[in-house]
């Protein structure tokens, strides 16, 4: 890519690719910013029209400013001054809300450095990208801001009763009041589903399956302190890290143990050997999410409630097969521990496991894979980047003009999805193209 085209391309119109727009443009760089749709600043998580789907990270945390840390909760003493807690949790919708208007904001302070294109992106190409109807759209570099993705289901034949994505546009629609269902997967977005069927008059009965039937934790009432991670948990043995964290937890409390590993975890992952990261992968992950993206207070509440009044029963096990017909959905499943199981059904099926990252298949970043632009990580959980966020093509070389922001950096960051981590990545990125211009020209 060449410095005299002086714009950058980002791919992906969620919180993202807007607020990296944003700081570019503040920064003087102008950019083209590329969704698919034209709800810029939405992506999945702030689309909810949904007001009881809240944020699961404190308001006064989720500032899109890293320099004004109360620019969210002075947003919402305007706005929607009842809400305005920096120690609560505000509405996904209002959040949403926050992101439009500040991208609108630096639009009007800086004319023509944002410019929207509703379109899809199919090939991302030496000096730019190219979009599904053949415009090619010139840049001097390119970030991949693209999001989670949607989940990858076993349809069992494409049945209506199965729902393979449920944040698709009136995906449980046809759900009925007193209908069970059955759920594959047991986090966040179980319990946002659940929490939106519920508010729309669903009384039914829900069974939720999981490899280890782990729920999210809540936060506490109120902000825990973060407590110093002692020398052990930070550079002993895998083993004994965990074993210090558990008497820290009993000592301390579990909450304040995660609060003090938080700001480090990306630079403890960055520092862990491939052996380290395959067992934090395979025997830790499940638990550190449930512990450390946690629910709102209230939202925790709920789901306790329907534990307790038995319409949502927790399992853990393993799929083995799932069929349907015109009245029902059959899960075949083989539990964690003790003997086998009758087959569970119910009427419909909510697959809630989650994105399914995939970059090989992704028609993206795949031909990137295999022209040898990119390489998967050595876990093979994503891309494989440099620590700025640069891709890293067959050979190890870092790309001087492609990063990854957001979730799919997944593999190089580890926390990758909270807006604090995202809010930290995009400065790094902005550092590294506008600061450093002659680390994105060849």
């Amino acid at each position: 890519m060449t410095a005299d085209i002086d714009r950058v391309a980002i791919v992906g119109g969620g919180f993202s690719g807007t607020m990296l727009a944003a700081r570019l443009a503040e920064r003087g760089l102008a950019s083209v910013l590329i969704n698919r749709t034209g709800d810029f600043g939405l992506g999945v998580a702030y689309a909810t029209p949904f007001d009881g789907h809240l944020l699961n990270v404190r308001s006064g945390r989720m500032s899109a400013l890293a320099e004004q840390p109360d620019h969210f909760v002075r947003w919402l003493a305007v706005h929607h001054p009842a809400l305005a807690d920096p120690d609560g949790f505000a509405p996904r919708r209002l959040y949403g809300l926050y992101v439009r208007e500040r991208l609108e904001a630096v639009e009007a302070a800086c004319p023509g450095r944002i410019q929207r294109v509703v379109g899809h992106v199919t090939t991302i190409e030496p000096d730019g990208v190219r979009l599904a109807d053949g415009t090619a759209i010139a840049a001097r570099a390119v970030v991949l801001a693209t999001g989670n993705p949607a989940p990858r289901t076993a349809e069992a034949g494409g049945s209506h009763r199965i729902l393979p994505d449920p944040w698709a546009p009136g995906a449980l629609d046809a759900i009925g009041t007193t209908e069970d269902l059955l759920i594959v997967g047991t986090g966040l977005t179980m319990v946002d589903m659940v929490l939106r069927l519920e508010a729309g008059g669903w009384h039914g009965r829900a069974t939720a399956l999981s490899r280890r039937g782990l729920m999210p934790r809540a936060h506490g009432e109120r902000p825990d302190p973060a407590l110093t991670p002692s020398q052990a948990l930070m550079s002993a043995p895998l083993s004994q890290r965990l074993g210090e964290a558990r008497r820290l937890a009993r000592a301390h409390g579990w909450r304040e143990v995660m609060e003090g590993l938080r700001p480090i975890t990306a630079s403890l992952w960055a520092a862990a050997d491939l052996h380290t990261r395959r067992r934090i992968v395979r025997h830790l992950r499940p638990y550190w999410d449930v512990h450390r993206h946690r629910l709102a207070p209230r939202i925790a509440a709920v789901m306790d409630r329907l534990v307790d009044e038995g319409r949502l029963t927790v399992v853990a096990g393993r799929v083995r097969d799932i069929s349907a017909d015109d009245q029902a959905v059959r899960l075949d499943w083989r539990p964690r521990q003790g003997p086998a199981q009758a087959p569970l059904t119910a009427g419909w099926l909510i697959d809630c496991t989650g994105p399914g990252h995939a970059p090989e298949a992704d028609p993206l970043t795949g031909p990137l894979l295999a022209g040898g632009r990119a390489r998967l990580d050595a876990l093979k959980r994503g891309l494989d980047l440099d620590r700025d966020g640069r891709v890293l093509d067959a050979d190890g070389r870092p790309d001087p003009a492609l990063f990854v922001l957001g979730p799919p950096a997944r593999a190089a960051f580890w926390e990758t999805i909270a807006v604090p981590d995202i809010r930290k990545r995009i400065e790094d990125v902005v550092t590294q193209i506008v600061d450093e211009p002659s680390a994105v020209s060849t």
